[in-house]
């Protein structure tokens, strides 16, 4: 599928916001570099919530030629008549890389969060993307989100939401995702197995045009378990989610030892897979693209972003990799041009019965 397929008009292309991240990290960087692809900006119109002093001091470190227009941020709009407009917050004033987590990044940062989502409820952008964040900075800056899916979710008000990530031909979902290690056994239960699968399913018919998604479940032992000689988790936990989710009609199975699961699954055995832990997803997904991309799915918005964080070590330095940037608004256009396919369709439907 080409994900920049589709009406070339700038009145029918999809609006997608982009949040600038963390002031001090190397979300201006990338969202510049990406965004310098002028195949990229033919294929939507950009709302980027961030600072435009900044953008441009990235964009003359990288000899790039300012794209955009600027408009106060208060002023945002569908209709603006170019590609690109940046949302303008010319009221936080940033050191450019500090190199260190503050208070005012935080604020920054989750303001620029704020709004997307605010505009996104008003139809005023189709889908969000977000450049990383510091945790540090959002705790400093007095936020009660540990991160950007908590955030989402609270402002959607969705009791329901999960990780997804997209590599290449992997797509996964995690069961649990930013627990300690050890306490995961506290919060493992059917329903946290079960939710990942459900959401799962839906996403990838819903935005990724896959009729009848067949669904592979991680094993949260070494070898499943080996018939309870390594845990029980397998048979007490993940296995009644899955008969569960087949007893809704979802094609799912398992649970694979995750030795060998993602393997297969990249190689298109399985169309997604539900890992039960952070690092058992993450680290085949980094290992099998530098432009993973991360996507809440079980929230009315579309939402999706690079796969790394801040990366203020480089930050600044004019040699950040825009890929997963590029990635994740390539993707973040497929998703919102699908869902408004879907929404024609269904209409369509009604209509004729």
């Amino acid at each position: 599928m080409n994900l920049l397929a589709g009406n070339n008009s700038i009145t029918d292309q999809p609006v997608i916001g982009i949040t600038m991240g963390d002031p001090m990290g190397i979300g201006p960087e990338i969202i510049v570099k990406a965004l310098d692809d002028p195949n990229l900006r033919k294929s939507a119109k950009f709302i980027i919530f961030g600072m435009e002093e900044t953008l441009r001091y990235v964009a003359d470190k990288a000899e790039i030629e300012p794209f955009w227009k600027k408009c106060q941020h208060e002023k945002i709009n569908r209709d603006f008549p170019c590609k690109v407009v940046v949302a303008d917050y010319d009221d936080f004033t940033i050191p450019v890389w500090a190199n260190k987590p503050s208070k005012e990044a935080g604020q920054a940062s989750l303001k620029f969060c704020l709004d997307a989502i605010e505009a996104a409820q008003m139809h005023i952008i189709d889908a969000v993307v977000t450049a990383p964040i510091n945790k540090t900075c959002w705790n400093m800056a007095g936020a009660t989100w540990p991160g950007h899916t908590e955030l989402f979710a609270d402002k959607c008000k969705s009791p329901r939401k999960v990780m997804m990530f997209i590599a290449g031909n992997l797509k996964l979902a995690l069961a649990t995702i930013h627990e300690a290690l050890f306490e995961i056994r506290h919060k493992f239960t059917i329903g946290c197995v079960f939710e990942p699968i459900d959401l799962l399913n839906d996403a990838l018919k819903e935005y990724f045009q896959i009729e009848k998604p067949n669904i592979a479940v991680a094993a949260l032992n070494p070898h499943a378990g080996e018939n309870g000689q390594f845990g029980d988790e397998e048979h007490r936990i993940i296995e009644p989610a899955i008969l569960l989710a087949q007893e809704l009609g979802i094609n799912c199975s398992g649970p694979y030892p995750a030795d060998s699961l993602f393997l297969k699954a990249s190689h298109g055995q399985f169309d997604a897979v539900v890992a039960m832990y952070h690092d058992q997803g993450m680290i085949p997904i980094k290992l099998l693209a530098d432009n993973a991309v991360n996507v809440t799915i079980g929230i009315p918005i579309i939402r999706t972003s690079p796969a790394h964080g801040t990366a203020f070590d480089i930050a600044g330095k004019n040699i950040a990799n825009p890929a997963s940037m590029k990635a994740a608004i390539m993707t973040a256009i497929a998703m919102a041009k699908t869902k408004k396919a879907n929404q024609k369709n269904r209409v369509s439907q009604q209509n004729a019965d």
